[in-house]
Order: C-alpha cells, then structure tokens, then sequence
C-alpha cells in the first residue's frame, strides 16, 4: 500500500455534530436516476449485503492535516459499515466506521471540471482526495449526454490510471466482482445512456421494472404454450374420434360384407347349389 506522503497527516475522526455539511443541490434531474438505477439493480439481484452503504450525493469525510475535508460523490459502494446506521446518517467517515469506497462514481453536468481537479491545497480536489487521502480503488467518472465512461483504477503506484475497457465497453471490478458499464435505453421516462451492472458470467443486473416486464412475458409464454397444448389435446381427441369412427365404419362394412355373404349362400342351398368354402 501507498504511504501517504509526508506532507499530509490524514486522521479518521467522526464529524462533529456541529459541523455545517455543504447543502449544495444536485446538479441535475437526471443524478439521482441514475443513482437510484445502480443501487436498485444490486440489491435485486442480492448483490447489496446489509452491511453495505450505497450513499448518493453523501459526504465522505477525512481529515487532512488538522482540517475536515467532505466530498459528496454522486454515488458510491462502501462494502462495510461496522457502526449502527444512526451513526452514519449525516455522514460517513471510512476506516473509523466502515471501509474505504470500492467504487465512487460523479457524473458530469453543465458544470465541468471538478471531477478532475487535483487541487493538492485546502480544500483539496475531488480526484486528489479520492486517489490521495481516500485511496478509493476504483473512481468512475460518467457523462449521460454521452454515454463516455472514463474508469480511473489505483496501481501499485499509489496514483489512479485511466483503464481501457473490454471488448464489450465494460471494466471488471474484482472488489464488487461485477462488470460496469453503459447501456442505452429507457427508465423513468428517461431515454438515454445508463451505468449498468453484469455478473461475471455476463448476465445483466435488472431493473424491478424489468424484472416486472420480464415475468409477465414469462407468464404469457406460459400462457400461450398451455393454449398450444390444449389445442394439440383437442386436434388428438379429435383425431381419436375420427379414427374410432372410421374403425366402426369398417367394422359396419365387415358386417354388411358377411350379412350378404350369408344371404348369398342361402339362396344358392335354396337353389340346389352347395356354396364353396
């Protein structure tokens, strides 16, 4: 692990109750969406144990030589909160009460740019704290206009670098075991770009609404093959039928066959003839 460089003394300290949190509002309608789209799909598919926090537009809080930094991310995956939710409702200070973010996630808007600033001084910037004081592993920076995802992921090096994703435009992330990525469609009606979660085997996390659309087209199917086999129920007792009456034609037919046989023979002893057979 990184040293942290001796210029910062960093200690974990709870925030003080007193302390003025920034009330700053999000940037956009569209944040919380999407926000609101990645915790819904992980804790549908079991993915969000009880223990995990997935704050949104929260801050996250380190004090850095003496002075309280907070950053409220868009959204973030904490995998570990070990103090009772009431201690974490205001705000969330890792090591002291949980662990460090595996993931935390800012999307772009009109106003641009401190999602990349490295400002070292007072109040230092978002990447600088994030890769610096936090060491988050993993920092993803999402523009929805675009549908551009930029994954920042810590080395060895102590020092984020700009991953490449893979042939389907996802970035696997070993401490969530999921795939991020984009995807392009609608929800909320919002239509647009996404981040979405896949398994490891490539199965996309789904919506509730999803989830909804996905079991009613289930159920039709259902439906629908329970209608196939009624009618092939039917078309064989039908054909049953058919075949049972052709049976009993036949059956008729030998009747009819051997009644005039009979009479034939009758009239041939009548007349003297002795009927062959």
């Amino acid at each position: 692990m990184l040293a942290t460089p001796p210029r910062y003394t960093i200690t974990w300290e709870k925030l003080p109750d007193d302390f003025v949190l920034p009330d700053d509002p999000v940037d956009n309608i569209n944040q919380p969406m999407l926000a609101a789209a990645l915790t819904e799909s992980l804790q549908l598919a079991g993915k969000l144990p009880e223990t995990a926090l997935t704050p949104t537009n929260y801050g996250i809080c380190a004090t850095v030589n003496g002075q309280v930094v907070v950053k409220a991310p868009d959204w973030a995956f904490i995998p570990h909160v070990w103090v009772d939710r009431a201690e974490v409702e205001r705000s969330y200070t890792p090591r002291l009460q949980g662990d460090i973010p595996a993931i935390v996630l800012e999307f772009l808007s009109d106003t641009e740019g401190h999602e990349y600033s490295v400002k070292e001084t007072y109040p230092p910037g978002k990447f600088f704290f994030y890769e610096q004081i936090l060491q988050v592993p993993n920092y993803g920076i999402f523009d929805p206009a675009t549908g551009a995802l930029e994954l920042y992921r810590l080395r060895d090096t102590g020092r984020y670098r700009l991953e490449s994703p893979d042939s389907a435009g996802r970035f696997w992330l070993p401490e969530m075991a999921l795939w991020l990525g984009v995807w392009q469609g609608g929800r909320e009606n919002r239509s647009g770009y996404w981040l979405r979660w896949w398994d490891e085997l490539g199965n996309l996390l789904l919506w509730g609404s999803e989830r909804l659309q996905l079991e009613a087209e289930r159920t039709e199917q259902e439906r629908q093959r329970a209608e196939q086999e009624r009618q092939r129920a039917e078309q064989a007792q039908r054909q049953a039928e058919q075949e049972r009456q052709r049976a009993e034609q036949e059956r008729q037919r030998a009747e009819q066959e051997r009644q005039r046989a009979e009479r034939l023979a009758a009239q041939l002893r009548a007349m003297g003839i002795k009927p062959e057979g």
